[in-house]
């Protein structure tokens, strides 16, 4: 059947409401897209790519934290990734990513933190790669971060995250499920009109077309108007951007971290990476004047790794070809749609810095809304 049970949903409202015992989009019959999710339906779907998290809750202004993804469990100075950065709308600090574009490859942890701590995760990713065994002459680290501002629910100014705090993030990076919400570096974030978060998703390409995993990691925290598997979401909960009676700040920004276990080289991942901006959309978002929208990309595939540690001038690898990544495309557009709707689903009101909160998306309300519109699964 199409269509949830009423009863079902009764159910569900239940269980969910505005408590913390939050679940993801897909649990609640919220299924956007075609193609079918990996096992866990998150970036760690990707063999090999691990998540870790530092939240930092303490009194009654500070939250903010750092997420940190680690492309592969080995040596990523020495074996390192493709990668691309492309920048839908550049209101952002960025770091490292100059030379994404310019070599195509990643050497380090992804880091991601809030606005004024950018250069502090930096610092913490930097040692990290400095301290590992081998690195011991290395003169030269570029390390990658992103960040958001969260600043309306954290006391950003105070600059809290510390680089034992990146270090933490590190050490527990894991594979398997990913905590989503408000936590790590999405603790003080919002989204949509509500609580924003952290959010993950992926999609798995049939045999036929490769058997290719795509996974998305999102630090989401920008504006729009809401819109869930089509659904007309926020204009029908009257919380939007040019909603006349809500407090409602479109600016923000959002950070988007893709990877896959397809043999794609850079020029083929900043591709992959453009597509994700339109997952942004699908949900209402729309890049506007204030919003710092970047993606990162990265490849897992062995076959196409670059390690340093080899001798000679040529290297070799064997590429998918420009007609096989259509079907990445579409993988890397729903699982940026369904990772900003888990951070939404997943996250918690949160009330922080000068006594300012940030509701959680109101899921009882919205399930009324996708049963209207006959948008709810089994």
């Amino acid at each position: 059947m199409r269509l949830l049970p009423l009863l079902l949903i009764s159910i569900l409202f239940l269980q969910t409401g505005y408590s913390q015992d939050r679940q993801r989009a897909r649990d609640l019959g919220i299924k956007p897209g075609i193609l079918t999710p990996g096992a866990l339906n998150a970036i760690t779907d990707v063999d090999g790519v691990k998540v870790g998290h530092r939240t930092i809750i303490e009194g009654e202004d500070i939250r903010t934290g750092v997420t940190v993804i680690m492309p592969h469990g080995g040596d990523l100075f020495k074996s390192r990734v493709p990668a691309a950065v492309y920048v839908g709308n550049g209101f952002g600090k960025a770091l490292g990513f100059t030379q994404v574009q310019e070599l195509g490859e990643i050497e380090t942890p992804i880091g991601l933190t809030n606005t004024l701590s950018i250069h502090t995760v930096a610092n913490g990713i930097t040692d990290y790669v400095l301290r590992q065994p081998g690195n011991e002459n290395v003169r030269s680290v570029n390390p990658v971060v992103g960040e958001t501002n969260d600043g309306w629910l954290n006391d950003i100014r105070g600059r809290h995250v510390t680089m034992q705090h990146v270090f933490d993030a590190i050490e527990n990076a894991k594979d398997g499920p990913v905590e989503e919400g408000s936590v790590g570096a999405g603790t003080g974030t919002s989204a949509l009109g509500f609580k924003g978060g952290i959010g993950t998703s992926s999609r798995q390409l049939p045999d036929e077309y490769g058997g290719y995993t795509v996974g998305v990691l999102v630090q989401s925290n920008f504006g729009g108007v809401l819109t869930i598997d089509g659904a007309p979401v926020g204009e029908e909960l009257e919380n939007h951007y040019m909603a006349s009676d809500v407090p409602y700040d479109v600016d923000g920004s959002i950070m988007i971290v893709v990877a896959t276990d397809a043999p794609l080289l850079s020029r083929n991942l900043e591709r992959l990476a453009k597509r994700a901006l339109l997952g942004i959309s699908r949900v209402g978002g729309f890049a506007s004047n204030g919003s710092g929208d970047y993606v990162i990309a990265f490849s897992t595939s062995e076959d196409i790794r670059i390690d340093t540690r080899t001798s000679g001038s040529t290297q070799s690898y064997t590429e998918l070809e420009n007609s096989a990544t259509t079907p990445l495309f579409l993988a890397a557009v729903e699982a940026t749609e369904e990772a900003i709707l888990n951070s939404l689903f997943m996250a918690t009101t949160v009330t922080g810095d000068r006594g300012h909160t940030q509701q959680a998306i109101p899921i009882n309300e919205v399930l009324e809304i996708m049963e209207k519109h006959s948008l709810l699964e089994e």
